[in-house]
């Protein structure tokens, strides 16, 4: 008979938070919730309404998961670090960011948090380049991504294909670090550079995107050279700020 000290014991399954930034997605969050529920049940899910001018609100208070509704529009940046800090003041192991624009294929999502798990890594993203299947978003758009792509991979050492994507997974690590310290407008290319002088590591897994199911990407042909310079000036600036050390 096994002594106490020789029964093996289950590794609890890590607590995932799946957080749906959102502005004037209420056509199409019920789909995507109830996707969510339909393959992730043991997944907790906070919709993050962004100031919406829409039903948002109303549609996602019917719904199963947990609405958090900020008092004004702060963009994407704002709507996410709202969702780490609940993720972090919760004590969650994992937090994913699904759009709300039904982009990010829910059937993938455990690649994410499996990836993540596997790799020991402390972000995993998704790319779309890594197969070269599914949506892959305009050419205008891909030339910017190729650019910030190279950069981010010379930069950080580490191959970087899908710089722009949202759809990414990431331990407490990376949460405690980006609750603090997040790009308040198209942060996505910043975190990654944030979470490298920090010491944090980075890896990708190969996704397939879909089209928006919804509505009109707010980026359009004169924002896509705005966010180019924008972006660009970011990166210039998060590398001559001092870094910060991930706790």
């Amino acid at each position: 008979m096994n002594s106490a000290s020789e029964t093996p014991t289950r590794q609890r399954d890590p607590r995932v938070l799946l957080i749906v930034p959102a502005y004037n997605e209420a056509r199409s969050l019920p789909r995507l919730i109830e996707q969510i529920r339909s393959l992730h049940p043991s997944y907790e899910v906070a919709v993050i309404n962004d100031g919406s001018s829409d039903d948002t609100a109303q549609v996602v208070g019917q719904l199963p998961v947990r609405l958090i509704s900020l008092p004004c529009n702060l963009g994407i940046g704002g709507a996410m670090q709202t969702g780490f800090c609940v993720a972090r003041e919760e004590g969650f192991d994992v937090a994913v960011q699904v759009d709300g624009d039904g982009q990010h294929p829910v059937e993938q999502i455990h690649l994410l948090v499996d990836g993540l798990l596997r790799s020991g890594c402390d972000i995993v993203i998704g790319s779309r380049f890594l197969t070269g299947t599914g949506f892959q978003s305009t050419i205008s758009r891909r030339l910017g991504i190729r650019i910030f792509s190279v950069w981010l991979s010379a930069i950080c050492h580490t191959r970087i294909t899908d710089a722009t994507s949202g759809f990414r997974a990431l331990n407490r690590h990376a949460i405690e670090l980006l609750s603090r310290n997040y790009a308040e407008d198209y942060p996505e290319v910043e975190a990654i550079l944030v979470a490298h002088r920090a010491g944090l590591r980075i890896a990708e897994v190969p996704v397939q995107m879909s089209a928006r199911t919804e509505g009109v990407s707010s980026i359009g042909k004169v924002r896509s050279i705005g966010y180019m310079v924008k972006v660009s000036l970011s990166l210039l600036m998060s590398l001559i700020r001092r870094p910060n050390v991930a706790s």
